[in-house]
């Protein structure tokens, strides 16, 4: 009987000691090309350096479990600027940009720093990031401070007291407007609108709901009457209606009610992305929003709240927005926003809708899950004289997916309010 051949021997294992654990964690942060160069130009004098930092900073330190790589970019960021080691931070700097950080976030570290840095030091951070992020492409939009084009900030007289913007000249002649924004978001959603529309000549105004940005937070549950309220007297203490109002989703409902209750605040309507009714099953889904708000909190539902706001490829090409809206999302008061759903979830403008006489525009995304086509064709049908408005390729929050489609129909409407065509 012949006897087995002998087992080859096992392959050996890689060698990886604490420097190979470290150089992971320095790849994965500072990228391939920069940790090759800084290898391959070690030299007898900074050779045991380069070990040892490796060694216990890339390994003992960033591959703890405690904190994940995004919070320890940040918080290498913030040191770098508070002690003024400025190259250490050029270098932090273009790696979180490249490791898909959103500027958002850059922005709040440096903002944060500010405080308990000083200003000096957050001076040159912005300096220094703005040349490096215009150097790698990243598009900075301009928000200039000048009169006219700044948003003065302001709250209301009355109670609740709801966070105001104001821009654009206040003596122009143009068709005053208000922006009113969606669920869980807050006047920010506007920014890049509310620039157009106060370049074209228009006062603008936009605010953020009770229980949202910077706004008050009464007990809920609120009903859609009480954000129609808030509506009215916010126009009336702006002391410039009637308005055109433009409202988003939660922002559409409370403009719908508006133009019906108080026909004379309200010179035109846009309506987007929004409903009149929602039918039973869609309220018995808010209802469980609500709940699980109120037992989890709102980082609970926001990817639900994120698919249903923005299209996948969306979300993929544009990251920063999405975690501009989510931030939003989670920085909202729970209970204003669960009492916000209440009032979302029970609308019902569906007898008040013949009764508006503003021009009307409504707005749909063609692929929007969350008010579907044929609601807006709903509230269509209802308001005499209204005409529908469908952008493609757009989701639930169409304003910001497709900001150029969105505005050039906005400005249309307004100027044919205003010429009376």
């Amino acid at each position: 009987m012949t006897s087995p051949a002998p087992a080859s021997p096992a392959a050996p294992l890689p060698r990886q000691d604490d420097v190979d654990r470290g150089l992971k964690n320095r790849r994965a942060v500072l990228g391939d090309a920069w940790v090759q160069r800084s290898l391959d130009n070690a030299t007898a004098f900074n050779a045991e350096f380069q070990s040892l930092i490796t060694r216990y900073a890339w390994h003992e330190i960033w591959g703890r479990p405690g904190l994940d790589h995004r919070t320890r970019r940040l918080l290498v960021l913030a040191t770098c600027i508070a002690l003024g080691r400025w190259e250490e931070y050029e270098l932090h700097i273009r790696a979180a940009v490249a490791g898909g950080i959103p500027v958002t976030e850059l922005q709040e570290t440096l903002l944060q720093s500010a405080i308990y840095a000083g200003v000096p030091a957050a001076n040159t951070a912005f300096k220094l990031a703005q040349d490096i992020l215009r150097e790698m492409g990243v598009a900075l939009p301009p928000a200039p401070l000048s009169d006219g084009k700044r948003a003065a900030s302001h709250h209301t007289f009355s109670a609740p007291q709801l966070h105001v913007l104001v821009q654009g000249d206040a003596g122009a002649s143009r068709a005053p407007v208000v922006l009113s924004h969606a669920l869980g978001l807050d006047a920010r959603m506007w920014d890049a609108l509310a620039a157009d529309l106060a370049a074209a000549g228009h006062p603008v105004l936009r605010y953020d709901h009770r229980g949202h940005g910077g706004s008050a937070a009464p007990a809920g549950p609120y009903a859609m009457d009480d954000l129609v309220d808030d509506a009215a007297r916010i126009v009336r203490e702006w002391g410039r209606g009637p308005v055109a109002w433009i409202g988003l989703s939660m922002g559409g409902m409370v403009g719908q009610g508006l133009a019906a209750r108080h026909p004379e605040l309200v010179r035109a309507l846009v309506v987007a992305n929004s409903t009149a009714h929602y039918p039973e099953a869609a309220q018995a889904v808010w209802r469980d929003r609500i709940a699980t708000v109120r037992q989890n909190g709102l980082a609970s539902i926001a990817d639900l709240v994120m698919g249903r706001y923005f299209l996948q490829d969306f979300r993929t090409a544009r990251p920063e927005a999405e975690a501009a809206a989510r931030a939003t999302l989670l920085a909202s008061d729970p209970q204003g926003y669960a009492a916000c759903c209440h009032a979302v979830g029970t609308v019902d403008w569906r007898e008040a809708l013949p009764r508006i006489q503003a021009p009307t525009l409504v707005i749909a995304g063609d692929q929007d899950a969350g008010t579907p086509l044929a609601m807006s064709q709903a509230i269509v049908d209802a308001v005499p004289g209204a005409r529908l408005a469908v952008i493609a390729g757009a989701s639930h929050i169409s304003a910001v997916e497709q900001p150029q489609a969105f505005a050039a129909l906005v400005g249309e409407f307004l100027d044919g309010v205003e010429t009376g065509a």
